[in-house]
């Protein structure tokens, strides 16, 4: 089966400019709920399908796992499950940003098909809204799902062919659907 034979094709200045809204989102949020964290949940999807009834499907699935074992409190504030440029949810956390940043890290670590997800972690502190990355914590950044290697790396290098990471990911999200 191959997830990405349906879908709506997206092209970069959708996908740059929904990234746009989603940091204003975040902003916005943050701004409105200083005493909270507010995570950014989408998936890392290559290739121009970012959405479909499959890829929805598992994003949904999968978060509510999230959700349902989180240690501190959650509120949904956004849903943008239906984007054509991906799944996307927006959630306030009460507890601390790098409590909740170790939880997000955590979930996307614990099962190779949850590391397609990308929870980010943004609040206001001293005046301003900060992300917190994995890096201010000391944990290891992203490896490639192909190779293993630094995903960054492999992304800037283009070590790996569009094909190659939409048929990693179709096993992924089919392995934990099917």
């Amino acid at each position: 089966m191959n997830i990405f034979e349906s879908g709506q094709v997206v092209n970069i200045p959708e996908v740059l400019a929904n990234k746009d809204e989603r940091v204003a989102l975040q902003n916005q949020l943050a701004l409105a709920n200083k005493n909270w964290s507010v995570i950014g949940a989408k998936l890392n999807i290559p290739g121009p399908v970012k959405n479909n009834e499959l890829i929805r499907r598992f994003f949904i699935e999968q978060i509510r796992e999230f959700t349902s074992n989180a240690d501190f409190e959650l509120e949904l504030k956004a849903d943008w499950s239906d984007k054509v440029t991906g799944p996307e949810f927006f959630y306030l956390a009460k507890a601390k940003p790098s409590e909740v940043k170790k939880s997000c890290v955590a979930f996307e670590e614990s099962t190779k098909a949850r590391r397609l997800f990308d929870l980010d972690v943004h609040y206001f502190d001293n005046g301003e809204i900060k992300d917190l990355s994995r890096r201010q914590l000391k944990l290891p950044g992203r490896t490639c799902l192909i190779c293993g290697n630094n995903a960054k790396v492999c992304a800037r290098a283009r070590t790996h062919t569009v094909d190659e990471l939409q048929s990693k990911v179709c096993t992924l999200i089919c392995d934990e659907l099917f």
